[in-house]
């Protein structure tokens, strides 16, 4: 931690979201919710809003008391207030953050109007059924099958930003060829998810390249797993919220990068990676070509 470093923006953007859907779920209008906690309406809509720098404890709690949420989601949103006071380089976020109330990366990944990718497995979001069950049973070895078929579900639910008509987030998703011979589930579920990608990458909003064996080290580094968040610009051109940089806890809690020169830094990270890959044509071609290795 350096002396310049500011409390995360992250926790407190992810309370407001939090907040205001208790709010718009309880059918509680602004003004109401104001009136009743005892604050301003402008200081309620820059609680939702994440622009509070120092929030008030009792001001979160009287939120979730007026908004009637659950005791164990009121927990959780005085904890993720106390989090937005913690000064770091980075956001780290897991254990009270990983349920689907308060799961970090999906609200953030659902709120983005572009994500830029680089992992080595197939991305959740383009993940088949059998791929994801497979890739969710061996990491949740203790869950009941309905627990796994129903993060199953929740996983496929959430590959509508990307692939619904309306308005999907833009993706552009670099794989290493790896991903393509690493064996999840048996070869019948990796021929049909390769099969799938194929088609998947031919939409307008989704850009896939395959980083191959031969390309070494983009930047001259090993590079792991991933995303850069992008929300989209206002009608006057800025920012509707700071990019991010998010990696996967697997297990421990999911890292995030809000600071400008480490979103600036993997965005060439990023622009080496696809610049070492195949193109989107070539890319296709080997992925069905694996593909059919696949099949009997």
């Amino acid at each position: 931690m350096t002396n310049d470093d500011e409390p995360s923006t992250l926790a407190r953007r992810q309370l407001g979201r939090f907040l205001r859907d208790s709010r718009e779920i309880s059918g509680m209008s602004m003004d109401r919710a104001a009136k009743l906690a005892e604050l301003s309406k402008t200081a309620l809509q820059r609680i939702e809003t994440g622009g509070v720098k120092k929030l008030r404890l009792r001001d979160i709690q009287a939120l979730c008391e007026i908004y009637q949420v659950d005791a164990a989601d009121g927990v959780r949103a005085v904890e993720l207030a106390k989090q937005a006071q913690v000064n770091s380089w980075y956001t780290a976020f897991g254990g009270l953050y990983s349920d689907t109330t308060f799961n970090m990366y999906v609200g953030l990944s659902a709120s983005a109007r572009h994500l830029t990718a680089y992992h080595e497995i197939v991305l959740g979001l383009v993940q088949t059924a059998d791929y994801a069950r497979a890739l969710i049973s061996a990491f949740y070895r203790d869950d009941s099958p309905a627990d796994i078929e129903r993060r199953v579900e929740l996983r496929l639910k959430r590959q509508t930003i990307v692939t619904r008509k309306t308005d999907p987030v833009r993706l552009d998703l670099v794989l290493h060829e790896s991903a393509l011979h690493r064996v999840i589930g048996g070869p019948k579920v990796m021929a049909a998810q390769l099969r799938q990608l194929a088609e998947i990458s031919k939409l307008p909003n989704i850009s896939l390249r395959i980083q191959p064996f031969a390309a070494g080290c983009a930047r001259g580094i090993p590079h792991g797993p991933f995303v850069i968040l992008d929300f989209g610009t206002d009608a006057r051109g800025n920012p509707v919220e700071p990019p991010l940089v998010y990696f996967e806890g697997n297990g421990k809690a999911d890292l995030y990068l809000e600071k400008d020169e480490d979103v600036r830094r993997y965005d060439e990270i990023a622009s080496a990676i696809r610049g070492s890959s195949l193109d989107e044509s070539r890319t296709r071609d080997l992925i069905r070509r694996v593909a059919r290795s696949y099949e009997p």
